[in-house]
């Protein structure tokens, strides 16, 4: 059984710690949290998962290399600037913040990862950054102000914990978030770090967690546009014993566990996409396999028409079909289904002749529920959006200037 443990965070799981500072990196304001530390007492296994952009941020590129050996104990992470098309003074940057991370933390070099988000093409005033590593105080309830400190226009942080037993013992699940815009994972701008006292072998962890991210982080669009710096980081130190989980571990828990954090934490940043005033859950049935069931939902979810209709109260269903149509999918148009809230809107062949006030009524929850069964199979999939505002264009209209 998966408890949910009230505001828990990245360090609910033993033996991690974090910490965070106001660096002055962009934002002006002392109160602002913008720069942390997430660190892990004991060796970690640990996996990484990152964006398929072909334009990846300088700590993207140092991450990728220092998780291939699935070992890391620390994420050195900022707000404000991403350091992305940066060159050679960039990716300098990148390795020396994680240099001082291993050097303040007693670590090796190779065992810290880090992260930066922000505004592309700005470099780091390292200056400052310097001056924060050296600032940051880790604590074992630090794991609230690390997800404050990632943040960038994401109007509240994002962080969770889970716990669950096996045998006797009990492990926990933490983690943290960000993300409003720029937000379309191809694994917005993302940012997702999970950690956890359970032991999971080395050769497990990996292919375990594209499978957590691939149904979660991967399922989320607030806005259609992947990022240059999305990174998805899970850190397993083992603190609280067992025999380490593997792949032929018979007990699911620990799966379960992580996707509960990482589906609190997907849904969470749907919800706060910029501009956003509704929360949008796509559930594709029916579906000839798993690849089109995702495409279909992730092409529902993403379509500024259908997001446009939501937020509006539109009871506009032919704009889901549309966008089914749209991402390849196969659909059996005599026997699919679509559903808008708990109203059938488009079964068997046509519309269901819904009464314009019903149909109303059913766009104004604050959770709006996309439906659809392609009537081809039996794959299914969830996705996860928002609904598009005026204060979206306004946002992004003004982000630098």
């Amino acid at each position: 059984m998966i408890a949910e443990i009230a505001d828990g965070s990245v360090t609910t799981p033993a033996g991690f710690l974090a910490g965070a500072v106001h660096s002055g990196v962009r934002y002006s304001d002392p109160a602002r949290l913008d720069f942390g530390i997430l660190y892990a007492e004991r060796p970690c296994t640990a996996a990484g998962v990152f964006t398929r952009s072909t334009v990846q941020g300088a700590p993207v590129t140092v991450s990728r290399e220092h998780v291939a050996k699935r070992r890391a104990r620390a994420i050195v992470a900022n707000s404000g600037i991403a350091n992305v098309a940066t060159g050679a003074r960039g990716l300098a940057d990148a390795r020396e913040m994680c240099a001082l991370t291993a050097r303040k933390l007693g670590l090796a070099t190779e065992e810290v990862l880090v992260a930066s988000t922000g505004v592309i093409g700005w470099t780091l005033p390292m200056e400052r950054v310097r001056e924060a590593i050296a600032r940051v105080e880790l604590r074992p309830d630090g794991g609230r102000d690390f997800a404050r400190a990632i943040m960038t226009t994401d109007t509240h942080p994002k962080h969770t914990a889970v716990a669950f037993s096996i045998g006797g013992r009990t492990y926990h699940v933490g983690g943290v978030a960000k993300g409003a815009a720029m937000l379309h994972p191809d694994m917005g701008t993302m940012f997702a770090f999970l950690t956890t006292d359970a032991p999971i072998a080395e050769a497990y962890i990996d292919p375990l967690w594209r499978e957590v991210v691939d149904e979660t982080f991967n399922m989320v669009s607030v806005d259609g546009d992947t990022s240059t710096s999305d990174t998805a980081i899970l850190l397993a130190n083992g603190a609280a014993g067992g025999e380490p989980f593997t792949a032929g571990s018979a007990d699911s828990s620990l799966r379960e566990a992580l996707f509960a954090v990482a589906r609190t934490l997907a849904r969470a940043l749907a919800a706060d996409g910029e501009g956003a005033t509704k929360l949008i859950e796509v559930r594709v049935s029916g579906a000839r396999n798993v690849d089109e069931a995702r495409r279909a939902a992730r092409t529902i979810s993403s379509s500024p028409l259908v997001k446009a209709a939501v937020y509006g109260n539109d009871f506009n269903w032919g704009r889901v079909l549309m966008a089914i149509g749209r991402s390849g999918a196969a659909i059996d148009l005599e026997r699919a289904e679509v559903r808008l809230g708990d109203v059938v809107a488009y079964a068997r062949g046509g519309p269901t002749n819904v009464d314009p006030a019903t149909g109303v009524a059913a766009m104004k929850q604050r959770e709006v529920i996309i439906a659809a069964d392609l009537g081809v199979g039996s794959a299914t999939a969830t996705a996860w959006g928002c609904d598009l505002t005026e204060e979206y264009v306004h946002l992004n209209a003004d982000y630098t200037t």
